[in-house]
């Protein structure tokens, strides 16, 4: 702004000094033959003029050249700032960025673990259900080992239960198959099937007949669905879906059963099951004859 202030003062004052200098010489013209002592003088004024008008342009001349000296210094300590901020501006960019890669990388190992756990999860479930089945075939007491070594003497096993002991309510969907506990016993003579599990134990050798039959509320994404398991094996499925109304799958099968053997439901993967004081869903069994 300086620097803009000052050249043109500098203009003002070399035209000045020349209009100064060219009205006095249009003013002293002088007559041939009509020079006088006074006249010769003028031409030192003059020149002492010009000297002033001179020593005024050096000194604005300097004054600038100063001001000018100045603002590159100004400059110079403004654009190393400017660098300095910009070097500042890319290392937090930098930092930022790296920042950003190691959230990417956080989050993708977060899904990786929770994809995990989920597996362990399933893989705990089925391995809890197996278990269970295992240990209602072990866990048999020595009384009843006794029982069902004289059990040749059974002649009468039937039982008949549903799923919910009082209530309404519904199961599921689950990701995993998920034992069944029918809890509201109508029958169970002979005593062979458990309310606190949902297995029934062959108490002798012979042919048995199974009935199941379940109730779902029609879902979009869920249908319902149960299977017939035997000592751990898929036997017989029930299966039904439609996006609305009520489904009512069912099924039965007749099984030759050794003493011990286990037989309960499991209600099918992301399947959901009903029940309420209707007493929808049941599962049922008797022996047919002993072999």
């Amino acid at each position: 702004m300086e620097m803009t202030t000052r050249f043109p003062l500098l203009l003002l004052i070399c035209s000045l000094c020349t209009a100064q200098l060219q009205t006095e010489s249009d003013n002293h013209i002088i007559p041939l033959g009509g020079e006088t002592e006074a006249v010769r003088r003028e031409p030192t004024n003059t020149t002492d003029q010009q000297q002033g008008c001179k020593q005024d342009i050096h000194a604005v001349l300097r004054e600038m050249s100063a001001s000018l000296a100045e603002q590159r210094v100004e400059m110079r300590h403004l654009q190393r700032e400017n660098e300095a901020q910009a070097a500042k501006l890319e290392l937090q960019k930098t930092e930022q960025e790296k920042q950003k890669t190691e959230l990417k990388l956080q989050t993708t190992e977060l899904d990786k673990q929770k994809t995990e756990v989920d597996k362990l999860k399933q893989v705990l479930q089925a391995q809890t259900a197996e278990l269970i089945s295992i240990k209602a075939r072990t866990n048999v007491t020595e009384n009843q080992v006794e029982v069902l070594k004289r059990d040749g003497e059974v002649k009468q096993v039937a039982f008949s239960a549903s799923l919910l002991a009082s209530g309404s309510g519904t199961l599921g969907p689950f990701n995993t198959q998920t034992p069944l506990v029918y809890r509201h016993v109508v029958t169970n003579i002979g005593n062979a099937y458990n309310p606190n599990t949902g297995f029934f134990i062959a108490p002798v050798r012979g042919a048995y007949h199974f009935e199941f039959h379940l109730h779902g509320l029609g879902h979009a994404s869920h249908p319902s669905g149960a299977v017939l398991v035997k000592n751990g094996e898929n036997i017989f499925i029930a299966y039904e879906h439609q996006p609305s109304y009520s489904v009512n799958p069912s099924n039965g099968v007749t099984l030759l059963l050794e003493v011990g053997d286990v037989v309960f439901m499991h209600q099918w993967t992301n399947t959901r099951i009903h029940d309420n004081q209707n007493h929808h869903t049941t599962f049922s069994g008797h022996l047919l004859f002993t072999m």
